[in-house]
């Protein structure tokens, strides 16, 4: 479909670069947890209409966070090998083009959380500020990825907001494991352009944790993973969960292999294949309530 709209309509090609809509992982990373607390608010039922609105929700602010960092990173983009052909770096839009697409974004995210109670509008604010402030984290912090980890776990809140018009621990407890999972992803991504990072100025966990950045990883995903087995614990979760966690554990065992040279291209597919250890966690999350769900 993509590959057609590109030769049909090269016009709007850029466009979709910019919103990035030819490459949906980010998005997918977005909306595993986002799904994790929708289910788990909803104690298995979560509301129809709440997994519509949360979902486009995610493809919507997934794409205004990738123009605004774009945005942010206009001028050291055609310096770093990875990003040199994005749209902004190339000329083919504008930077004013890109905060009118921003704006329109972040419109229609607004009309979403509209159709949500006045607490998780009042929360998406917050969402809204971490999406914008994360880009810029990179001039000043060699710890985006932190920012990046609360901008990604923000939906969570929001969700349980959204089903029981209340935020309790458990679901700052999930927060908290996101952010984590998004810290150890990010970094991979990081190491991908560590190099050209150092050359241009950006900042990042990579360059921060330097040869322990390995180590660092592996340590946030044993942290990830203990606290969802915490989680389980709390909520009273049986094997279904577990055996989720496991697809996680040997997910992550792969790509610490995968990024045992620091490599570019093999840290990128340990980075890619999250998306799978985030749907493991979720298929367990999900046949845990299916199965406990009392019979007719």
């Amino acid at each position: 479909m993509l590959a057609f709209v590109e030769h049909r309509y090269p016009a709007l090609w850029p466009w979709i670069q910019l919103m990035r809509l030819d490459r949906p992982i980010g998005s997918m990373l977005l909306m595993w947890p986002t799904l994790w607390a929708l289910w788990i608010a909803g104690g298995g039922t979560p509301s129809l209409k709440h997994i519509v609105i949360f979902v486009l929700g995610v493809f919507v602010m997934r794409a205004a966070g990738c123009v605004i960092n774009d945005f942010a990173d206009r001028d050291f983009d055609g310096h770093v090998t990875r990003t040199r052909g994005r749209p902004l770096a190339t000329g083919a839009l504008s930077a004013r083009q890109a905060l009118m697409l921003f704006a329109a974004l972040g419109l229609i995210a607004l009309g979403l959380v509209l159709c949500l109670n006045r607490f998780t509008l009042v929360l998406s604010f917050g969402g809204l500020g971490l999406a914008v402030l994360y880009p810029f984290t990179k001039r000043f912090t060699y710890l985006p990825q932190l920012f990046l980890g609360a901008a990604f776990s923000w939906a969570i809140p929001m969700a349980f907001a959204a089903e029981t018009e209340s935020v309790p621990e458990i679901a700052w407890l999930l927060f908290t494991t996101n952010l984590l999972w998004t810290v150890a992803y990010d970094t991979e991504y990081a190491m991908c352009d560590r190099e050209d990072d150092l050359k241009v100025g950006i900042k990042s966990t990579a360059i921060l944790f330097g040869d322990l950045d390995k180590v660092m990883v592996g340590a946030l995903q044993v942290l990830t993973l203990v606290a969802l087995f915490v989680l389980g614990q709390r909520l009273g979760f049986t094997w279904p969960w577990y055996l989720g966690l496991a697809g996680m554990a040997a997910g992550f065992a792969h790509q610490q292999w995968r990024i045992r040279y620091r490599e570019p291209w093999p840290c990128f597919h340990a980075f890619l294949s999250n998306h799978w250890a985030g749907a493991s966690v979720f298929a367990g999350l999900y046949f845990q309530y299916l199965l406990a769900a009392p019979g007719p």
